[in-house]
């Protein structure tokens, strides 16, 4: 199974069809999204290329892989939009026998951590700062892929992907990897 993880595409199509050129050399089975995909928001700059409508053909034409969960700045508009469920606050995904946490982080995040347990993974966004760490007192691994459109902290554009035990998250304009975990799969 491989999966792409995206969070905080905030509308634009241009990181999506930079995007579009990796997945061709790396068909994912399904496409995570961890919130945020069409409106910017409040806190931060419009994009010189935010345009909802491409940003949602993109996405719908993806529709029959997606697995998402609602962002702080989706809303039910939106929904009108996508052809694909966006409005849950946290999913559950169980793949080679590990449990994915999927949130977006403004609810749980590593400060706020939902009931799971050890080995599982918190997979969220919302910081728009890639991290995939261990946290022995957890018992938990914290995955954010960060942001496909607004990098924070002076960090590239990125996503996460993973296959056959391999968590990565992967740098948007050089493809080149930032950071790698290998898993233990569980038999389930």
């Amino acid at each position: 199974m491989r999966l792409l993880f995206l969070s905080d595409i905030h509308g634009s199509p241009e990181s999506l069809e930079k995007l579009s050129g990796w997945m061709s050399a790396w068909p994912p089975d399904h496409l995570v999204l961890l919130g945020d995909l069409l409106y910017h928001g409040p806190r931060n700059d419009l994009l010189p290329d935010y345009a909802t409508r491409q940003t949602c053909a993109w996405l719908n034409h993806y529709k029959h892989q997606i697995i998402a969960v609602r962002g702080n700045c989706d809303c039910e508009v939106d929904q009108a939009m996508l052809e694909f469920p966006l409005l849950s606050d946290y999913s559950l995904l169980v793949v080679d026998g590990l449990k994915f946490f999927l949130t977006h982080g403004h609810h749980f995040h590593p400060g706020n951590l939902p009931p799971l347990g050890s080995g599982d993974i918190l997979a969220y966004g919302h910081t728009h700062l890639p991290q995939l760490v261990s946290a022995p007192d957890a018992g938990l691994i914290f995955f954010n892929p960060g942001s496909l459109s607004l990098p924070k902290g002076g960090m590239p554009p990125s996503f996460g992907k993973y296959e056959a035990g391999l968590l990565q998250i992967i740098n948007l304009d050089n493809g080149e990897e930032m950071s790698s975990m290998s898993l233990e799969l569980k038999n389930n």
